[in-house]
């Protein structure tokens, strides 16, 4: 007996959908699927956000000093001439950034390996390239849902079955973070 659902695709084609679905359970919390499907993401998605709980406060925090384009209030860079060129005007900025450490790295690159990055557009411009901005999922799992459940040994994920779906009579579920 196979150790996992083959769900009647190649593994290719299995491989893609399952890392589609993660990210998409990810990113919006809940979605709609069959139950097989289901079982199958819940499995990879709670070892996701274990993961990223156990890592979660593996980090330090660095100030550093870092060169930063002056902008006018149009948002277009500062041009100062300097031996007839046009060169930009930077401003030196304080930041404080995360530096992680070696296994919370390592963890971020094995979860960034397997979910997809996803591309946000906003309202106003959609079905446009312009304003989009890329989105990764690990950086959310860190921040946002790693925290959330700090406290819970397991059982992140849940699945409520909706009914039968009209073509194929297959059984539908809502599967979502608790």
């Amino acid at each position: 007996m196979a150790g996992y659902r083959k769900l009647g695709r190649t593994s290719s084609q299995r491989k893609a959908l399952l890392r589609n679905q993660v990210t998409t359970l990810l990113y919006h919390g809940k979605i709609v699927t069959t139950e097989a499907k289901a079982k199958e993401i819940r499995k990879i998605a709670e070892g996701m956000i274990a993961m990223a709980v156990k890592e979660k406060d593996n980090f330090d925090t660095v100030t550093v000093t870092s060169k930063v384009a002056r902008k006018d209030k149009d948002g277009k860079r500062v041009k100062e001439v300097v031996n007839g060129k046009k060169n930009d005007v930077f401003d030196e900025v304080q930041k404080t950034i995360k530096k992680d450490q070696p296994s919370r790295l390592h963890a971020r690159r094995q979860l960034e390996g397997y979910l997809y990055p996803i591309t946000e557009v906003p309202a106003e411009s959609a079905g446009k390239k312009k304003n989009t901005k890329t989105v990764s999922v690990a950086d959310k799992l860190f921040d946002e849902i790693a925290p959330k459940y700090a406290s819970r040994n397991g059982g992140y994920t849940r699945i409520v079955k909706i009914g039968l779906r009209k073509g194929d009579a297959a059984m539908e579920v809502l599967i979502e973070l608790v």
